[in-house]
Formats: C-alpha cells, sequence, structure tokens
C-alpha cells in the first residue's frame, strides 16, 4: 500500500504574493515532497525551453487539425479534462498530494484560467477568423507585455536591463522575418475581434508565468495536474452549455489531434513550463514564445511543403539570439535569488 505522503515529508508553506511587487501573503500548503533544487547548468534549462517551445510550436498544426470537426469550447475542455486526469494520475503514482488548502485552489484556479482555459480558447476561435501567420506574430507577443508589466514595478525595473530589452527586440523581429511581413498586412483589416483575441491569449501567457512563480514550493508536477484541474471545471461546463458534445461528429483525424493535444502539448509540456517559471523567471520562459513561432514554421516546412527562404533562416538566428540574450544568467555570486523576470 502506498504511504501517505505526509508520513515522508514534514509540512512547508508557499508564498502568494498579492502582486509580482507588492507584500507577500504566506498560506499553508499541502505537504508534498519538496521542489527540485535549481540545476547549475544553465544550458539545460535553455534545452528544456526549446523542447516546449517544439511541443507548443506544433500544437497550431494540431488545433488547425481538430477545429475542422470539434468547436474550440470542446476541443479545449476534452483536452484541459485528458491532461487534468493524466497529471493527476501520475502524481499520486508518484506519492504526491494535492493541495487542500482553499487559497492554494484559489491560486490555482487563476492559473489554470490565465494558462489554459482562456487563452486556449480564445487562439482556437481566433485562427478560424484570420491567418495562421498573421496569429503567429500575434502570439508571439508575450515577452513584450512580460517587459512592460515589468518596466512598471520597481523590483521589475532592478531586474531588466539593456541586454534583456536588446533580447526581446531581437526576438520579436526574428519572428516576423521568420513568418514574413506580409503576414502583418492583415493587421487592422482581418476580423479585429479575432485579432484582439490571440493578442489577449498572449497577455494571458505573460500574466501565468508571473502568477506561477507563487507555486515555487509546490513540485511542477502538482502544480500542473492543479491548474488543468481547475481549467477542467471551468471548460467542461462550458462546452456543454455552448456546443452540446453529444451532437458532434468529430472525425478521427481530429480526435487523434486532440489526443496529442492533451497529452504532449498539455500535460507533459506543463511540467516542463512550471519547472521553467523557478529557473528561468517569467521573462526567460514566456521568450518561447519567439522559438514557438520559428519552430511552427519549421514544422510546416518539413510536414507541409510550405516553402523556405533564407529570410526564414536568419529570422530564426535572430529568434535563437533573442533567447539567449533573454535568459542566459548575468555573472552573479552565490545564493542569488531566482529570476523573477
Amino acid at each position: 500500500m502506498r504511504s501517505d505522503s505526509r508520513q515522508r515529508v514534514r509540512p512547508f508553506r508557499i508564498i502568494l504574493p498579492a502582486d509580482p511587487g507588492g507584500p507577500q501573503v504566506s498560506t499553508p500548503a499541502s505537504p508534498v515532497a519538496p521542489a527540485a533544487s535549481k540545476p547549475s547548468h544553465p544550458a539545460l534549462e535553455i534545452g528544456l525551453l526549446m523542447l516546449l517551445s517544439l511541443i507548443w510550436g506544433g500544437s497550431f498544426t494540431l488545433i488547425k487539425v481538430a477545429i475542422e470537426t470539434i468547436p474550440p469550447f470542446t476541443m479545449v475542455a476534452a483536452r484541459v479534462t485528458m491532461a487534468a486526469a493524466l497529471l493527476t494520475l501520475i502524481a499520486r503514482a508518484q506519492g504526491l498530494s494535492l493541495p487542500r488548502q482553499a487559497a492554494v485552489w484559489g491560486a490555482l484556479f487563476v492559473q489554470g484560467l490565465l494558462q489554459s482555459a482562456l487563452p486556449f480558447t480564445l487562439i482556437s476561435w481566433g485562427e478560424k477568423h484570420i491567418t495562421s501567420g498573421l496569429a503567429g506574430v500575434l502570439n508571439a507577443t508575450p515577452p513584450l507585455f512580460v517587459l512592460l508589466i515589468a518596466m512598471m514595478t520597481p523590483h521589475g525595473r532592478q531586474q531588466i536591463g539593456a541586454r534583456k530589452i536588446t533580447g526581446v527586440g531581437l526576438g520579436l523581429a526574428g519572428v516576423i522575418m521568420t513568418i514574413g511581413v506580409g503576414a502583418l498586412q492583415g493587421a487592422g483589416t482581418a476580423a479585429p475581434l479575432a485579432q484582439a483575441a490571440v493578442l489577449g491569449a498572449s497577455f494571458c501567457y505573460a500574466l501565468a508565468p508571473i502568477w506561477g512563480q507563487r507555486f515555487s514550493g509546490l513540485p511542477a508536477l502538482v502544480t500542473a495536474a492543479g491548474a488543468m484541474s481547475c481549467a477542467a471545471v471551468l471548460m467542461l461546463p462550458a462546452a456543454v452549455v455552448i456546443e452540446r458534445p453529444r451532437t458532434l461528429a468529430p472525425t478521427s483525424e481530429a480526435i487523434a489531434a486532440v489526443v496529442v493535444l492533451a497529452v504532449v502539448c498539455t500535460a507533459i509540456a506543463m511540467v516542463i513550463y512550471f519547472r521553467l517559471i523557478r529557473t528561468l523567471g517569467a521573462l526567460g520562459t514566456t521568450s518561447g514564445s519567439y522559438l514557438r513561432a520559428g519552430f511552427a514554421v519549421a514544422l510546416g516546412v518539413l510536414f507541409l511543403g510550405e516553402s523556405f527562404t533564407w529570410s526564414t533562416l536568419a529570422g530564426m538566428a535572430l529568434i535563437v539570439l533573442g533567447v539567449v540574450a533573454v535568459t542566459a544568467p548575468l555573472p552573479a555570486c552565490a545564493g542569488a535569488r531566482r529570476p523573477l523576470w
């Protein structure tokens, strides 16, 4: 019989700050296994960031396949529900307990809304009305939003230096060059609400890692399971009421796409994501948006027969330079605090 994790690990407390630069409130957390310590090799974290970007870059193609016969609310509900069930089963198999305090679940509810439920739905709906190229550019803006949010707080202004600002600019320029300047021609003329929806998703992606840093005391697996469970609670009723999934007739390809979205692009990706929030900070983690756009183009070239140009290669080089500028650690004394931005 599996022993209760409370018998093996002493209780600890996670910090729930009211805002990134504001006062901190300490709330008792469920006694679970301690979170992994920060690795000593930054190259590992950048490698994980590239893997996460590759996984999420491929999600755009899967969404295109699924959205043909599965509407947005139903697709997102199925995606987060399967991911939540898988993550919870894995956590329990590893002897980890989910939080029990209402304050912790309230914070996880916000995390599930910002990271999954709202942006997944906005992007799925938006891509029905604007080109994928324009959506790719708009969805690469989370680092810009993080930068703006950081600059509005005293602590953020201290941690955002010229190198990170330059990295953000290089990354965005690389995305535009990779996808093509022509993708921006639809801005302001294509469906304005769809453009606003994708930008709204990007803003959610900027807020999510800032909010998610308050879970640094929880293992990434527990945080991912909790956040996805909350997202499922949000999306299931919405899908049932709005789209009546029982009346749908999805194709086998669409069903397969949703399963891959749930298992790989959500469950596995979220465990990596919450680890990176602790090690790379919010700005470093969201810089993966640039890589994600580059991988989306590369996958289109490899599997969909899309054209490849030298400007695409140059754009990808700028993306890599920008991500390295944002994520590479500055020389610091031993014991320096983990990055916030």
